[in-house]
């Protein structure tokens, strides 16, 4: 095997195809598969749950395959000036140069590697990209961090008339976003990936304007430009989000999101040891209080002007979990906060071409 390629355009196919990297101690699944052919070469990596291919174009002299360790080689080719990078060999050992620069690394069996799945989906559809990214972006941090509740740890896709919709929860707020999107005449698409897969895929640097999803009994498949990305499908049942959504409120509140961002961490200062802050709303008076005690600390508090509507009204939050609402929404200017009591979840909401809804559980006060 011998082959030359930018070192730019190595670094790029590495960081793609380093997502699927197995963090183990098993040398094979930390690898990094390597085969040259006809003026390509194409990448995978297989961490047992996730499996990625990534193809770019190279000059091509011997064609042949060969398995490396994936760390070792992007900390190289991060090294190396952007220049020609030249590789020789692959059977036991394989010569690295570029310019002045010289590596020999022992490699791996490449008959030993598990050949990437021939999938055939069940359903697939194209979505585009930036507009996908942006949603999976609102609501991927909602996902559980409990491994043992694995459906909460997934992103619940759905297309239907034309509106792509994402849902995440972990049981203490939701995050429901949709937007409109062009689809097939009466397709429908529903899938529950991954979280922090969703997540990872969306931000690869080689990702094209419009991305393919399709859906296996147990795998999804994302697939774009010289890029296929495989991972396990989450199985089961969702929950049924839409019981939880409150059909009125007894109090609106409307409030600037940079004015309300910023007041919201200077009192949270206070709150390290409690992680509770309370909103008394004074609807006569149209100003929103946000206060914070800690016994090891002190106390905080901040009034802000804000537009009511309804009662007046006190309810305490979270504010890790509203910090995530008011980051997914700060390209936005207004955030609509309904409140229906202070022993009932509290609901904020923003509209625009993508429409969100955080959903938050309250706190004792």
């Amino acid at each position: 095997m011998k082959f030359s390629v930018s070192q730019s355009s190595l670094l790029k196919a590495l960081s793609v195809v380093s997502k699927g990297m197995g963090s183990t101690t098993l040398p094979l699944l930390s690898g990094i598969y390597i085969k040259a052919e006809a003026g390509t070469l194409e990448f995978q990596t297989n961490s047992l749950t996730i499996s990625i291919r990534h193809r770019i174009p190279a000059r091509v002299e011997e064609g042949g395959e060969t398995v490396v360790s994936g760390k070792v080689l992007t900390n190289i080719v991060k090294t190396l000036d952007d220049a020609p990078v030249i590789f020789d060999g692959g059977e036991r050992v394989v010569t690295i140069s570029c310019e002045k620069s010289s590596f020999r690394l022992n490699t791996l069996n490449p008959a030993d590697w598990s050949p990437f799945p021939e999938i055939v989906t069940e359903q697939s559809i194209e979505l585009p990209s930036s507009l996908l990214a942006e949603m999976v972006e609102k609501v991927y941090r909602v996902t559980s961090k409990e491994t043992t509740r694995q459906i909460l740890q997934g992103v619940l896709l759905t297309v239907e008339d034309n509106t792509i919709r994402l849902v995440a929860t972990d049981s203490y707020r939701l995050a429901v976003c949709d937007s409109s999107a062009e689809a097939p005449a009466g397709e429908e698409f529903r899938a529950i990936v991954p979280g922090t897969v969703f997540h990872d895929v969306l931000s690869i640097s080689s990702l094209t304007e419009n991305i393919t999803l399709g859906i296996t009994d147990n795998q999804v498949v994302f697939s774009f430009g010289e890029t296929t990305f495989i991972s396990k499908k989450i199985e089961g049942n969702f929950p049924n989000y839409k019981q939880l959504l409150p059909s009125s409120c007894t109090t609106s509140v409307r409030v600037d999101v940079e004015d309300f961002s910023a007041a919201l961490k200077r009192v949270s200062v206070i709150a390290q040891t409690n992680s509770s802050v309370r909103f008394d709303i004074d609807a006569e008076g149209k100003t929103m209080k946000l206060s914070a005690s800690s016994p090891d600390q002190g106390e905080s508090s901040e009034l802000m002007p804000v537009d009511v509507d309804g009662e007046s009204m006190a309810i305490a939050l979270n504010y890790h979990y509203v910090f995530d609402c008011v980051n997914a929404a700060a390209d936005r200017k207004e955030l609509l906060l309904e409140l229906q009591s202070n022993m009932q979840p509290g609901v904020f909401k923003s509209n625009g071409k993508i429409n969100y809804l955080y959903l938050l559980m309250p706190v004792r006060m």
